[in-house]
């Protein structure tokens, strides 16, 4: 399984709509896109499918932006990663409708379901405001690395 940069960017667009959650004026797509270091056109697609599953509101308009419409701590990052990216999926015969050629008699159907729901796991308990949190505690213990 690999996360995209749709999902990737899609979290750090919440994260920075939660560094400034609660604010009276909405956050332009440009200031998210110059913070987190997204290409905007791109951005703007992400934050359409991010208003559509419900996670924000858009605001048109000189003075318009883009703001959180529940609170973060409510968010899950599953939430997000499946509204972005589809279900979390590792293999074919993980999915109900698939049709297994094995018959249900495969060795590793049983492991590659275990990986899912621990996967599944830290998502589901992780929500953007951890994530944003723990932004800003890199940011400020300068703990953040690039290779």
């Amino acid at each position: 399984m690999r996360i995209s940069t749709k999902g990737e960017y899609g979290i750090r667009a919440l994260i920075e709509l939660t560094n400034r959650y609660g604010e009276a004026r909405p956050i332009q797509s440009s200031e998210i896109a110059s913070r987190q270091k997204v290409p905007e056109s791109y951005l703007e697609q992400l934050l359409t499918t991010l208003r559509r599953a419900g996670f924000i509101r858009s605001v048109r308009g000189p003075q318009g932006g883009h703001a959180l419409i529940r609170p973060p701590g409510e968010i899950r990052v599953s939430d997000v990663i499946e509204a972005l990216e589809g279900s979390i999926m590792l293999v074919d015969c993980l999915d109900e409708t698939s049709q297994c050629n094995k018959n249900g008699g495969c060795a590793q159907r049983d492991m590659w379901a275990a990986v899912r729901e621990a996967i599944l796991g830290v998502l589901e308990n992780t929500t953007i405001a951890d994530l944003a949190e723990r932004e800003r505690a890199a940011q400020v213990g300068g703990t953040r690395y690039h290779i």
